[in-house]
């Protein structure tokens, strides 16, 4: 027997101890990753959808989008493979920017940033995707 559950979802309310104010980005993040920063952080407070405790999944995030780009630019100046004694070789900044790519896509789903978990969570980081970090690969 199957039953049909009818009715509304629960609605989605900001999260207890959500951040009222951005913070800075870390000192320490590469300039890519800040960039990323302050691209989410703000719609993500502005939101309520981030608590302090979480941060360190931002800062992941920022640094998993900064380290894609870094590598996608190694191979965008010395190409997809290499040379070697044994013949040609994939070069580890492939390995390096799919991994990366990989992890900036579950952070970004975790924190509410791709359209798919926008559409779950109503969060999300305001911009044109075409310009913006994962827009690009």
């Amino acid at each position: 027997m199957v039953v049909l559950m009818r009715g509304r979802k629960p609605a989605i309310t900001a999260l207890d101890g959500a951040l009222s104010t951005s913070p800075a980005a870390p000192k320490w993040l590469p300039p890519h990753a800040r960039t990323e920063w302050r691209r989410v952080v703000p719609q993500l407070v502005a939101d309520r959808k981030i608590a302090a405790h979480e941060l360190a999944t931002v800062e992941s995030y920022c640094l998993a989008v900064a380290t894609m780009r870094s590598a996608e630019e190694a191979v965008r100046k010395h190409g997809l493979t290499y040379e070697s004694d044994s013949g040609p070789k994939r070069r580890p900044e492939t390995t390096i920017l799919k991994e990366n790519l990989e992890a900036a896509r579950r952070l970004a789903a975790e924190l509410g940033l791709t359209p798919a978990s926008r559409t779950k969570n109503k969060g999300g980081a305001p911009g044109n995707d075409d310009d913006d970090a994962l827009g690009d690969i």
